[in-house]
């Protein structure tokens, strides 16, 4: 028969496959092809494998095919055609089941692989006896390797770091020596040399003699990790400098008003006596203690934030060129002094004996940093970080900023030291050379001006200390004129009120102003 011939004969296994009875069985190609044109694609894809088979007696696969039944259902079968004498006899192999299965299979293993892929999660298994090993498609992207790499157990666990491959390689040998399953995070060098960290977890299979298990890309879960406890050690720190200042504040306020009472009254005891009296030198010793004290006091009060301060516009550059000579002569001649100012610089506002105490004290602790011979840089330059800047570098915090740089090529800090570095009364220094103090009056001053400060050190490479000032605009606050001091009068029987809640230094004050000839209530 030709393709487009009537068909004779029907088997009756063919009549319930596509729900036919004898008569429709006829109009079979019409009903199983009920697409003009799909039915002529099927005409034309038979055509060579008829020829093969009228040429070679042989039944021929002629493919797969979509068939359509009586009741308008398809079903997905197999065609063998051979020739028997002139006859063409059609072998249908009903594959829709098989079919299906396969579909259901392949879209499980989509499913599989882009849930691998989101999770970043893949599979393994070798066998304890051969060593041989599988991968599933997602460990081979976490190693950055192809599909086709040669996935040896020695080749994935070379993968590993130094310090993880003895872990791993442990975790195997027992593992295949004493049935142990491992649960392990550890981390790999991909093959384009990316660090990552790892979650592995195997297990047992004594009865198919294999050990299997998943391959977890934690990178970003660790880096996240990371820079959450980063976050929360600068919540502590900051937190605890937040307690630490507001003790050191109470406790230099109260210790400045004992300080007042011990100069006032010292001073009025050195007016009573004469230069020559045993006791004038005496007094003098406690006077000069006591104004070492007051001075300590001012840095703590600093550190605090409660010292009293008279915050001018200024130009970073002009008022730190002013400083160089006598900052020269203050980390001595064997260290250079390198200022390097930046053009058109953005104006601040702060107290410029602020600027003085950042300055000398980053210097002194520079100079100390250096041994013989060395270099201090000093220079500004203008910032403007933006909130996404801001949210990846902890500690910044969006706006523009006037930079003030000061490093050094000295000795550099350890990570201890860093961590400690603006505390009051931390120091590296061997006894005798400095209060702990200096960094933490710096550090004080620059939150006072609602500024930040980063540093960056380690050791035998130097440190820098980078400050950011915000930028002062004529808007944001009035300048505070200068107010020239005038000596204190004396009086004329004039009568003054004090009110103080100290009765000590409302004595005291009592007795300074009536020797200025006021009359106290």
């Amino acid at each position: 028969m030709r393709l487009n011939d009537k068909i004779s004969y029907w088997s009756r296994s063919a009549l319930e496959l596509f729900g036919h009875t004898a008569s429709t069985a006829s109009e079979w190609y019409q009903i199983a092809y009920p697409d003009p044109d799909y039915r002529r694609e099927v005409i034309e894809r038979w055509k060579p494998f008829l020829k093969t088979a009228r040429e070679s007696g042989k039944p021929v696969n002629t493919g797969e095919y979509e068939v359509a039944c009586k009741d308008g259902s398809i079903r997905t079968c197999e065609l063998y055609a051979t020739f028997l004498l002139d006859n063409l006899i059609v072998t249908f192999n009903d594959i829709t089941e098989r079919k299906q299965a396969e579909q259901a299979l392949k879209e499980t293993k989509r499913l599989l692989s882009e849930s691998e892929q989101i999770g970043k999660v893949g599979g393994w298994e070798f066998n304890i006896d051969t060593l041989e090993q599988n991968w599933t498609e997602e460990t081979f992207h976490i190693h950055e390797v192809d599909l086709n790499y040669d996935h040896t157990i020695e080749n994935g666990i070379n993968f590993y770091t130094p310090a993880s491959k003895p872990i791993i390689e442990n975790a195997v040998q027992r593992a295949i020596e004493f049935k142990e399953p491992f649960d392990l995070e550890l981390k790999i060098i991909t093959a384009k040399g990316n660090l990552r960290h790892v979650h592995t977890i195997g297990k047992i299979d004594l009865a198919n003699r294999r050990i299997f298990g998943f391959f977890q890309d934690i990178t970003d879960r660790k880096q996240a990790e990371a820079e959450k406890e980063k976050l929360q050690a600068q919540l502590r720190q900051a937190q605890k400098m937040e307690s630490v200042g507001r003790l050191a504040g109470g406790v230099a306020h109260d210790f400045n008003n004992m300080l007042g009472v011990i100069l006032g009254h010292t001073e009025l005891g050195l007016k009573k006596t004469a230069p020559t009296d045993p006791v004038h030198k005496d007094l003098e010793q406690i006077l000069n203690a006591a104004r070492r004290s007051a001075d300590i006091t001012r840095q703590l009060l600093a550190f605090a934030r409660k010292q009293t301060i008279a915050p001018k516009v200024i130009d970073l550059n002009h008022t730190v060129a002013n400083m160089l000579k006598m900052l020269g002569r203050l980390i001595g001649e064997d260290i250079d002094l390198l200022w390097q100012p930046a053009d058109d610089l953005w104006a601040v506002k702060m107290d410029p004996s602020q600027l003085d105490q950042i300055l000398v004290n980053l210097c002194v602790n520079a100079r100390d940093a250096i041994t013989d011979m060395g270099k201090i840089t000093i220079e500004t330059g203008i910032k403007v970080f933006d909130s996404a800047y801001c949210k990846e570098h902890a500690g910044f915090v969006p706006g523009e900023f006037v930079l003030l740089a000061v490093s050094d090529n000295g000795c550099g800090m350890d990570r201890h030291t860093l961590d400690n570095l603006f505390e009051p009364f931390f120091t590296t220094k061997e006894t005798g050379r400095g209060t702990g103090l200096g960094l933490a009056t710096v550090y004080g001053i620059v939150k006072q001006n609602n500024g930040f400060i980063n540093v960056y050190s380690e050791p035998e490479k130097g440190s820098g200390f980078r400050i950011y000032l915000p930028r002062h605009t004529e808007d944001m606050v009035e300048k505070i004129l200068d107010r020239p001091m005038t000596p204190s009068p004396r009086g004329s029987g004039e009568t003054i009120l004090i009110v103080e809640d100290e009765a000590t230094i409302l004595e005291m004050l009592e007795v300074m102003l009536e020797s200025l000839n006021y009359t106290i209530f």
